[in-house]
């Protein structure tokens, strides 16, 4: 354990855990633990958790945050040499310019003269549903799919231009969710300002078609966004309203309680971030009752709802509480679907890694090995980006026992942190 006694300079960094490198460097700054956490929009309690290795920290956006707010130059401090991410102003994605591009524009001027015979409602739908296809269940996607964004979001208002009555419904629902697509590659590849510009022009297209199933999938959308961003309370309240203003009725769709049930999981996430669990189970008792109205897992707007999200989310907030043991059994009642199923390749391979992080911090290695097993086996590609994977197989390493030396030989070399 570091101790503000002792001299940080006896310390070497890269011995410890990511935890115990954000105390040593907050140390070595001369911040309070409440301080940091005030500073990245988290809570005294949350920064004492990471610190101790209670709860990890998965999210690149919060790396990069509290890299900056501890005057780092580079979140490899933070993780160790697998990720090199300079803060002074690295390498944007390929298609980010084009992107941006697009969505500066005015809505008008986005579509005017495209080469070809128009779009169908029908064929835009087609092609929405074919980049979130690429983007849900391949590994090598954020080049195609990037490449992709801006001539189809073009298409997109090209076609609602020239559509009426039913098909301008279908044409409007494939434009937010084209646009909710963009919400989710900038934010994975790092552009959270154009992420929610994305967003929020999803939110108001929405909004004015009257469409109670997709302001709510709209909102949803925002609060994924702010969440991550540190704006937790906004995305709390947020949700809050949100859930009031589309509450389905007796006769309600099968996508409007996605939706709704998936608002009510945004909101368990915006809850435990802003320190309110009591609310955050609150929403969690909510989502369970939407899901079991609903049955079965759906994936309408792209918000992965149904029970057995709503389980993971379950083990999440246990997890992001502290309580290991709460989290790994609630982990025992969910089945995670096969690959290609209903839910994203990206959002199962998160749990996985979740309950991994769980075993790890009970100190079960073999469990530890086994659920790194299976994240390799689910997700080859996604696994190398995970900083909590790359901790724990670094953790292992150091004392691994002699008969999983082989296979986590194996892992570790995959991953990218052998010596």
């Amino acid at each position: 354990m570091l101790s503000p006694t002792k001299g940080t300079h006896m310390i070497n960094p890269q011995e410890l855990t990511t935890g115990e490198k954000i105390r040593y460097y907050r140390l070595k700054a001369g911040k309070s633990q409440a301080a940091l956490a005030g500073l990245v929009a988290r809570s005294e309690d949350w920064m004492s958790k990471v610190e101790r290795n209670v709860i990890g920290i998965d999210s690149l956006s919060m790396l990069i945050t509290l890299a900056r707010e501890l005057g780092l130059e580079n979140v490899a401090d933070l993780v160790g040499p697998a990720i090199d991410l300079s803060l002074a102003g690295g390498p944007e994605h390929p298609a980010v310019p084009a992107i941006r591009s697009a969505l500066n524009r005015p809505a008008s001027l986005l579509g005017v003269g495209l080469p070809g015979d128009d779009l169908t409602a029908q064929q835009l739908d087609e092609r929405v549903v074919e980049a979130w296809g690429i983007y849900e269940t391949q590994t090598e996607r954020y080049g195609p799919v990037g490449e992709m964004l801006p001539g189809l979001l073009a298409e997109a208002y090209a076609t609602l231009r020239q559509v009426r009555g039913e098909d301008e419904r279908t044409a409007t629902r494939a434009l937010v969710s084209l646009l909710h697509l963009h919400q989710v590659f900038l934010r994975r590849v790092g552009e959270r300002k154009l992420s929610l510009r994305a967003a929020d022009r999803a939110m108001h297209i929405a909004d004015e078609t009257g469409d109670l199933a997709l302001i709510a999938a709209a909102a949803w959308n925002v609060c994924g966004i702010l969440t991550s961003s540190g704006e937790v309370a906004d995305s709390l309240d947020l949700a809050r309203r949100t859930i009031e203003h589309c509450r389905p009725g007796d006769d309600a769709t099968p996508e409007h309680l996605s939706a709704y049930g998936a608002l009510h999981l945004g909101a368990v996430i915006a809850a435990i971030r802003d320190s309110k669990a009591p609310a955050a189970w609150d929403f969690l008792r909510s989502a369970d009752a939407v899901a079991q109205r609903l049955g079965v897992d759906r994936n309408d707007f792209h918000t992965s709802f149904g029970p057995t999200n709503v389980s993971m989310h379950g083990v999440h907030l246990a997890a992001e509480e502290g309580d290991v043991a709460e989290a790994l059994r609630l982990a025992d009642d969910v089945t995670v679907p096969d690959p290609g199923g209903v839910l994203p390749l990206e959002r199962t391979t998160r749990y996985l890694v979740e309950v991994m992080h769980a075993n790890r911090v009970s100190g079960d290695q073999y469990a530890t090995l086994h659920m790194l097993r299976q994240i390799m086996e689910a997700s080859p590609e996604e696994i190398k980006y995970f900083p909590l994977v790359r901790e724990a197989v670094q953790s292992l390493m150091r004392r691994p026992r002699p008969h999983m030396r082989s296979e986590l030989h194996r892992i570790a070399e995959h991953v990218g942190v052998l010596a």
